[in-house]
C-alpha cells in the first residue's frame, strides 16, 4: 500500500457521519420536524376490515360529522390515475369497488389535527360482499394465482445429472417475511405553491418516482412537482416504492383544498398498510458425490407477492441469481413463482431477494454435510467457485474477482473455528439440556440493479468564492452515510478538507430522473457522478492555473486545501477568487453509468452485476432444549468492502445488517389470522432484536481487498451484502439442535427460528434419531 493510500485511509477513519452531531443533539430535521406552514391540515386513512371483498357502499356521514374534519376523499376524487404501482398498474392509491387485503386504504380524512383525522377515519360504515381470500402462498400457486408468470433459470441438464448422481436428496423448508421497522414511519408533507405546482417533502428512497406518480395522480406535468428529502429515519427498502401511496394521497388532498397537507402514519397503520420482505417456500432436489460436491440441483421457490405486483418480479429474479451464493453449480433448474395473496403487497427489503435465494443453497449444503457425516464447512469449501475453472454462474456471468477462499481461511483462523467446534462437541456430550452450536457461512453478493438502465446517476458540485464546496446528488440519505461518502469523494478530488464540503437535500428540481437509492448502489453511482463533476471543475482550475502562472498542467497538485506547482503554493480559496475574476465556471454537473452490464430478463442470463462483494461469519449459540430459548454467544464477521471509503461507517453497516438479518431469521415473525388480518402489527407483538440479543463477544473486521473494477475509490457496496452474514446464526442454531440426535438427523427448522420453532425442531429431531 502506498503512503498516499495509507494517508487517505487514515483520513477516512476519522471522518464522522456528516449528521452525527445533529443525530445525538436532536437537531437533525426529518419530515415531521419541518415547521408547518399556516393552514396546514392533517390526513389519515380509512382502512379495509376485509381481506377480499366487493365494496357495496361506504357511508362517510359520521366521518364528516366529526368536529375538525375538513374533507373526505375517495378514489372518485383522484383527478388523474388511481394507481401507484412501480411496475404494473395494479396498485390503487385508494380502493374503489374492490378491496384485496385487510388494511387497504379506502378513503382519506383531512382534519385540523392528526388525532382528529385518525379518530374520524374509524367512524365510517362500509358495506362489503366478502369474497374468498387467498392467504397461503402455496395454495395460491396451486390455484394458479400469480402476479406475474413463473421465472426459470436453467444451466446444463439438471434432470440428467440428478439421475446419475451418487447421492440424491429432496426437502422442503421456508423462511418468513420481515417488517422494515424503520424508526421514522411513512410520512409526506405536500405544499401547494403557485400555478398548480407542488412541493412534496416525502420520506422516500425514490424521489423521482414519487414525482412521476404525483403528476399522474393529479394529471399534471412532472415539472410542476418537486420532491425533496434531506434524510430519512431508516428505509431498508420499505420506502422505495411503498412511500408512493402516502405522498399521492397527500398531494390529492392538497390539490383539492389548496392547503398544505401532512400524512403521517401511526406505527400500527404502517404495519397494516405497507409491504414487507417476501416470505419464501422451497422445494428442492439435489444430487451430490461422496465429498458433498453438488452435481445438480433443482429448486422451486414460491414467494408471497401479496395482492399486487409491486417489486416482486425483480425480487424473484435476484433470488434466482443468488441461489448459487459462493458455490459453483454446473447443472441447475431454478424456478421462482410470485404468489398473489390477499395480504399486503410485499416489496423491497435490504437484500432484495438475494438473502432468500442464498439461504436455500446454504440449507441444502447443511443437509448434505449432515447426511454424509461431514463438517459443513468442508462441504462448503468443496463447492466454492474456482479461479480459472468452475467460475461461471448459472446466469453466465464469470466470477472474476473471487476471494472467498482466502477470506474464509482468514476468518477460520482468526475465529479459532476448529478449536471451538471440537470444544462444543465435547460440551454437548456432557450437557443434556443446554446445547451449543457453531457455523461458518460465506456470502457472494452481486452489486447493481438487475434493470440495466437504473444503473445511472447525476450530481451537481458548486465551488463558492470562499473556497467552500456544495454537492447535490440523486441519492437519498437514510442514515447509511451516503452523503458523508459523497462529500469525502468530492473533498479528495478537489484536495480540500471535508469540513469545507457540504451535501444538501435531494431534490428532483436539482438532479432529475434519478434511480432509487437501493440495491447497495448509492455510493457507487452517486459517488462516481459527484467525482465526475468535481473532476470537471478541477480540470478547468488546472487549465486556468497553468495559463495564469505559466506552468505545466501536469505539475499542478491539489491537496490539503492548497494548490501546489513547483516551489509555489497558494490557498485553494485564492485560486477560486482568481478563477472567478477570469470568468471560469466554478460549478459543474456530473454523470455516471455503470459499464459492462447486460441482462436478458426473459431467460435470466447475462451480466447483471458490475462486481461481487464477499464475506463470511462464524456464530456460536446456546439453546435450551426444554424451552427453545437461545442466545448468541459470539459472532466473528469478516466482510469485503473493497478499499473502504469510510471504514467506521462500513463497519457500522456490517454490524447493523448482521443484527437485522438475525432478527429476520429468529425473532421477527409475521402472523395473519384466518381472516387475513396481520396480528403482529406493533412492537408488542413483533419482536426486532434488542441490545440483549447482541452477542457479548462481537468481532467485526473488514477484509483487505481493493475492488478489481473501477468502482468509486475502488470500494465495494456495503448496504445489503452483510445481511447474509446472519445465516451463520440460523445454522448454528440448527447445529445445536442436531446434537440431540448425535448430528445424524437434519433438523426440520424453518425461519424465523422462534423459541417455538426451535422446540418443535428439537422434538422432531429426537423422534427422527
Amino acid at each position: 500500500m502506498s503512503k498516499s493510500t495509507q494517508k487517505q485511509l487514515a483520513t477516512n477513519r476519522v471522518c464522522v457521519h456528516e449528521s452525527a452531531h445533529m443525530h445525538v443533539s436532536g437537531e437533525a430535521v426529518y419530515v415531521d420536524d419541518i415547521p408547518e406552514l399556516a393552514g396546514t391540515l392533517h390526513c389519515a386513512l380509512g382502512l379495509s376490515a376485509e381481506a377480499h371483498a366487493n365494496i357495496n357502499a361506504i357511508d362517510l356521514e359520521a366521518v364528516r360529522a366529526v368536529p375538525g374534519v375538513i374533507a373526505v376523499f375517495t378514489a372518485a376524487d383522484i383527478p388523474g390515475v388511481n394507481d401507484c404501482g412501480p411496475i404494473n398498474h395494479d396498485d390503487p392509491i385508494l380502493a374503489d369497488s374492490l378491496v384485496q387485503y385487510t388494511g387497504q386504504p379506502l378513503f382519506a380524512v383531512v382534519a385540523t389535527s392528526h388525532d382528529i383525522a385518525r379518530f374520524a377515519a374509524t367512524q365510517a360504515t362500509v358495506d362489503y360482499s366478502p369474497l374468498p381470500a387467498a392467504l397461503d402462498p402455496l395454495e395460491a400457486c396451486k390455484a394458479g394465482s400469480l402476479v406475474v408468470p413463473p421465472m426459470q433459470l436453467q444451466q446444463g441438464d439438471a434432470e440428467k445429472q440428478l439421475h446419475s448422481a451418487r447421492h440424491r436428496m429432496q426437502g422442503q423448508f421456508s423462511v418468513g417475511g420481515q417488517e422494515q421497522f424503520y424508526l421514522e414511519g411513512q410520512i409526506s408533507y405536500v405544499i401547494p405553491v403557485e400555478d398548480q405546482r407542488f412541493h412534496a417533502y416525502c420520506s422516500t428512497q425514490h424521489p423521482s418516482e414519487m414525482q412521476q406518480l404525483i403528476s399522474h395522480a393529479l394529471d399534471i406535468d412532472a415539472n410542476r412537482v418537486t420532491v425533496e428529502i434531506r434524510r430519512m429515519g431508516g428505509g431498508f427498502g420499505g420506502k422505495e416504492s411503498q412511500s408512493a401511496l402516502f405522498v399521492c394521497v397527500a398531494a390529492v388532498c392538497a390539490n383539492a383544498l389548496k392547503r398544505p397537507v401532512k400524512l403521517r402514519l401511526d406505527r400500527d397503520d404502517d404495519f397494516l398498510i405497507t409491504g414487507k420482505r417476501h416470505d419464501f417456500y422451497y422445494d428442492y432436489d439435489v444430487g451430490f458425490d461422496e465429498n458433498g460436491v453438488i452435481q445438480a440441483a433443482r429448486i422451486e421457490m414460491v414467494s408471497r407477492a401479496g395482492f399486487s405486483t409491486d417489486l416482486s418480479p425483480p425480487v424473484a429474479a435476484r433470488a434466482a441469481c443468488h441461489f448459487d451464493n459462493a458455490y459453483y453449480l454446473s447443472d441447475v433448474d431454478i424456478k421462482v413463482l410470485c404468489a398473489k395473496t390477499n395480504t399486503q403487497s410485499n416489496t423491497a427489503f435490504r437484500g432484495f431477494g438475494g438473502p432468500q435465494g442464498a439461504i436455500a443453497i446454504e440449507y441444502i449444503i447443511d443437509d448434505i454435510a449432515r447426511t454424509l457425516g461431514c463438517d459443513a464447512l468442508e462441504v462448503r469449501k468443496a463447492n466454492f467457485y474456482g479461479i480459472d475453472e468452475r467460475n461461471v454462474t448459472p446466469y453466465d456471468q464469470p466470477v472474476e474477482d473471487n476471494v472467498i477462499v482466502e477470506l474464509v481461511e482468514q476468518l477460520q483462523a482468526s475465529s479459532e473455528y476448529q478449536q471451538r467446534l471440537n470444544k462444543i462437541r465435547e460440551y454437548n456430550q456432557n450437557s443434556e439440556i443446554l446445547k451449543k452450536g457453531i457455523a461458518l457461512t460465506p456470502l457472494k453478493f452481486g452489486i447493481s440493479f438487475n434493470m440495466v438502465h437504473f444503473n445511472q446517476a447525476g450530481a451537481l458540485v458548486h465551488v463558492y468564492l470562499d473556497g467552500t464546496v456544495l454537492v447535490n446528488h440523486g441519492g437519498t440519505e437514510m442514515g447509511q452515510g451516503l452523503n458523508t461518502k459523497v462529500a469525502q469523494v468530492v473533498a479528495k478530488e478537489l484536495g480540500v478538507n471535508i469540513k469545507f464540503v457540504s451535501a444538501t437535500a435531494t431534490r428532483t428540481d436539482k438532479v432529475a430522473n434519478t434511480s432509487a437509492t437501493a440495491a447497495s448502489t448509492g455510493a457507487d453511482l452517486n459517488g462516481k457522478a459527484a467525482q465526475n463533476a468535481a473532476q470537471k471543475i478541477k480540470q478547468r482550475l488546472t487549465e486556468f492555473a497553468a495559463a495564469h502562472y505559466r506552468v505545466n498542467a501536469q505539475d499542478i497538485v491539489f491537496e490539503n486545501g492548497q494548490v501546489i506547482f513547483g516551489a509555489t503554493t497558494i490557498a485553494f480559496a485564492e485560486l477560486i477568487l482568481k478563477a472567478y475574476a477570469a470568468r471560469i465556471q466554478l460549478w459543474s454537473d456530473g454523470f455516471y453509468a455503470t459499464p459492462k452490464l447486460q441482462w436478458d430478463s426473459a431467460v435470466l442470463k447475462g451480466r447483471p452485476f458490475f462486481y461481487f462483494a464477499y464475506g463470511a461469519s462464524v456464530s456460536e449459540v446456546q439453546i435450551d432444549t426444554l424451552t427453545g430459548e437461545w442466545k448468541l454467544l459470539r459472532a466473528d464477521l469478516l466482510h469485503d468492502a473493497g478499499n473502504s471509503i469510510n471504514p467506521a461507517i462500513d463497519i457500522g453497516q456490517v454490524e447493523g445488517a448482521f443484527i437485522q438479518g438475525m432478527g429476520w431469521l429468529t425473532t421477527e415473525e409475521l402472523w395473519w389470522n384466518d381472516k387475513g388480518r396481520l396480528m403482529t402489527h406493533a412492537p408488542s407483538t413483533y419482536k426486532i432484536p434488542a441490545i440483549n440479543d447482541c452477542p457479548d463477544d462481537f468481532r467485526v473486521a473488514l477484509f483487505k481487498n481493493r475492488n478489481h473494477e473501477d468502482s468509486i475509490m475502488r470500494s465495494k457496496a456495503v448496504g445489503e451484502p452483510p445481511l447474509l452474514l446472519s445465516f451463520s446464526v440460523f445454522f448454528a442454531i440448527r447445529d445445536a439442535i442436531a446434537s440431540v440426535a448425535g448430528y445424524k438427523v437434519n433438523p426440520p427448522l424453518n425461519a424465523p427460528a422462534s423459541c417455538e420453532e426451535i422446540l418443535n425442531a428439537v422434538n422432531a429431531t429426537r423422534s427422527g434419531a
